[in-house]
This record gives structure tokens, C-alpha cells and sequence, in this order.
């Protein structure tokens, strides 16, 4: 053993005599040595292993965000298309029902006119004369069957007598005393009013109540 230090040669760990302390310190040595080896080289695998697996489930997580994205868009797209769908179909409806409106609103004016020309006849005059009879006749039907035509076309009366008043759809241009009738209460219409769909065309001129109990 001597000789063998002596001459700087390292003996085989197989010759090693594990009853000398230094050849068991040596042995011990090996054997961290070759454990830490094996342990770097595991880490090493194990990385390894990781880093595929990253590799693998990377572009499947991408598919996956992407995917999300996608479908909140066509949500959207789809909400913002029944959106428009419901606005499209409303402003339809309303380009319907309120085509007339102007063209309505001149023909009360002449409905009024005929109106008018009826009522300034003395009733005297028409039981005495025929022909005036006749032609007031003709200027009341003309008169019907123009409200009738707007009628068809959604234009409708707003004749509010012994309703309570609403600012929405009347206009009071006088108040009568009256302690017997609701406070507030339309009781003589002067103007008939007309309303086209949910549309007021003209408010109905009316007079209404006051003095009487509150409702």
C-alpha cells in the first residue's frame, strides 16, 4: 500500500479494502460521484421531457385563445344582427303607419272647411229650400267618406267628452264651473281631435271642469 502511494498509481476500487478508513472514504467518494451524475443526468431528461411537452401543448393552447376570440366575435356580430334586424323592422312599421301623416293632416283641414260649410246653413233654409238640402247632403257625405278614407289609412278620432283631460291628447281652451262633475274632466269638445297610430295629428280643443271634487 505504501509502494502504491509511493509510486503515485490510484489501485482499482475493486482492490480497494473497505476496512482502511482512506479506502472507504474513497469508495464513498465514487459512489457520491456517480449518484450526483446520475441525479444531473435525470434533471436533464426530466427538462427535456418538459420543454416537449410545452412544445406539444403550446399551439393547442393558441388554438384554444383563438377559438375563444372567435366565438365572442360572432357573438357580438350576431347580437349587433338582431339589433339591427329589430331597428330595421321597427323603422318599417313605423314608416308604414306614418306615411300618411302630412297628407292627413291637410285633409283635416278640409274636413274642417266642410264641416264648417254645413254648420253656417240655417237649419230654416234647408227644411224651405230643396236644393240647398240636397247640396248639403252631398257636402256631408263628401265629408264622411273622407274621414272614413283616413280612417282606413289609421287616422283616429279623439272625441274625449266626459273623459278625464290629458295634456297628451287635449287642449283646453276654457274652464267651466261645475261643483257636480270630477275636477279636471272634459265637458264640452269644441275641436274634434284626430291621432294617427300612437301619433297626435291634432289635439282635441276642449273645455273642461273645475270647482268640482278631486278625483
Amino acid at each position: 500500500m505504501a509502494d502504491e502511494n509511493k509510486n503515485g498509481e490510484t489501485p482499482d476500487l475493486g482492490q480497494r479494502d473497505l476496512n482502511n478508513p482512506r479506502d472507504r472514504d474513497a469508495l464513498k467518494r465514487a459512489a457520491d460521484d456517480f449518484l450526483k451524475a446520475r441525479k444531473d443526468e435525470a434533471i436533464a431528461e426530466a427538462e427535456e421531457d418538459a420543454a416537449l411537452d410545452d412544445d406539444a401543448i403550446s399551439p393547442l393552447a393558441e388554438l384554444q385563445v383563438a377559438n375563444n376570440a372567435l366565438k365572442d366575435q360572432m357573438l357580438r356580430l350576431a347580437a349587433d344582427m338582431e339589433n339591427l334586424r329589430k331597428r330595421t323592422a321597427r323603422e318599417m312599421q313605423d314608416a308604414k303607419n306614418y306615411a300618411v301623416t302630412n297628407f292627413a293632416r291637410d285633409m283635416l283641414s278640409v274636413s274642417d272647411n266642410l264641416r264648417r260649410a254645413l254648420e253656417a246653413i240655417p237649419t230654416d233654409a234647408l227644411e224651405t229650400d230643396p236644393s240647398l238640402k240636397a247640396l248639403a247632403e252631398g257636402v256631408e257625405m263628401t265629408e264622411r267618406g273622407m274621414l272614413n278614407t283616413l280612417e282606413r289609412h289609421g287616422v283616429t278620432q279623439i272625441a274625449p267628452e266626459g273623459q278625464k283631460f290629458d295634456p297628451n291628447f287635449h287642449q283646453a281652451i276654457f274652464e267651466v264651473p261645475n261643483p257636480d262633475v270630477p275636477n279636471n274632466t272634459v265637458v264640452q269638445v269644441m275641436q274634434t281631435g284626430y291621432a294617427i297610430g300612437d301619433r297626435v295629428l291634432r289635439p282635441a280643443m276642449v273645455g273642461v271642469s273645475r270647482g268640482g271634487p278631486k278625483e
